[in-house]
């Protein structure tokens, strides 16, 4: 059986170092000297991030994975300003084109994307589809305050929806004000502050309203065959699909049922969380035609990638569909 992976993620060296060189900070906002230390001790080096010939190929190799498709992760350009994030996304995608292209059967690609100048972006993406053989775009977080379903970010989408490639929607930090809100609190540490404002709960709370909000704002009535991609396993919304037909329904200008345009639009992966009730739970409700398998390597790096789906229940059909081929006809593999 075929083993594609979609959310593992890399960094260039140069593209970091010249983020630092740009803004004088690395891409990382400001963080306590206790979650530092936990980042540290939990999070990859950066030699494993940019790692894309030893260590990463041997544990493909061990799991079974055939191919990854490969992204930016946290250390990415997207949130800079245009005039410094149009060169350095530019450079990055030239990166990881070189990575996918010394390896093309190991490796595809997704593109980072200069937000803050939709029309820049939108060209970019077209380059870097049409010119360096990327599959998509991997959007993280929010800019400057702004969710994506801002109209001012409508080119990106009409532009993935022209090219028929998926936008892979990734968590990354909430404002510290959200954090403070719903996280912080006297009666434990800043290290679990952290952990529960963002890789505990608060990232994916997060990026689940960014596709919440997507859905209400009718853009998949403008683009109907507009394809996005939601990791673990589908960041809490697919629990509420029911709630939000039943609460909605009656006052959006939307054309469907909220969970229509989820079902149809919507793919979902679940990230490394290798969970036998979710994963059925999963299939219940989108199907295996919308469920593709990603581990979140190097963050994630269960030993049981490889065995899961062939011991998870499902039928022949089902496997092969979340094992490759939701993945092949989605990103044209």
């Amino acid at each position: 059986m075929r083993l594609i992976a979609t959310e593992e993620h890399i960094e260039s060296a140069v593209v970091t170092t010249q983020i630092a060189a740009a803004t004088g900070k690395s891409a990382l906002p400001p963080l306590s000297a206790g979650l530092l230390g936990y980042m540290r001790d939990n999070l990859p080096t950066p030699a494993e991030m940019q790692d894309t010939t030893t260590d990463r190929l041997a544990y493909m190799d061990a799991q079974g994975i055939d191919l990854a498709v490969l992204s930016y992760g946290n250390s990415s350009p997207q949130n800079l300003t245009p005039e410094v994030a149009i060169r350095l996304c530019q450079l990055a995608n030239d990166a990881l084109a070189k990575q996918v292209a010394s390896q093309p059967t190991r490796y595809a690609g997704l593109a980072v994307l200069p937000v803050g100048d939709p029309q820049a972006a939108a060209m970019e993406l077209s380059r870097a589809v049409n010119e360096l053989g990327l599959r998509g775009v991997l959007l993280k977080g929010n800019y400057q305050g702004k969710f994506f379903d801002d109209p001012f970010f409508f080119p990106i989408f009409e532009q993935a929806a022209t090219l028929d490639v998926p936008i892979y929607f990734h968590p990354s930090f909430i404002p510290q004000s959200i954090t403070d809100h719903y996280f912080a609190s006297d009666n434990w540490s800043d290290v679990v502050t952290g952990i529960l404002s963002s890789a505990g709960y608060g990232w994916h709370m997060d990026v689940g309203i960014q596709v919440i909000r997507l859905i209400i704002s009718g853009i998949f009535d403008r683009l109907p065959e507009l394809k996005i991609i939601s990791g673990h396993w589908g960041e809490l919304v697919p629990l509420f699909l029911e709630r939000l037909d039943d609460e909605l329904t009656a006052y959006t200008d939307l054309k469907h049922p909220f969970s229509d345009y989820y079902r149809h639009n919507v793919y979902v992966t679940p990230s490394g969380i290798l969970s036998e009730p979710q994963l059925q739970f999963m299939l219940a409700e989108m199907g295996a035609d919308h469920l593709i398998f990603s581990v979140d390597y190097p963050y994630k790096q269960p030993q049981t990638a490889g065995s899961f789906l062939t011991h998870a229940k499902l039928t022949p059909m089902q496997r092969e569909q979340i094992a490759h081929g939701t993945a092949e006809q989605l990103f044209k593999l």
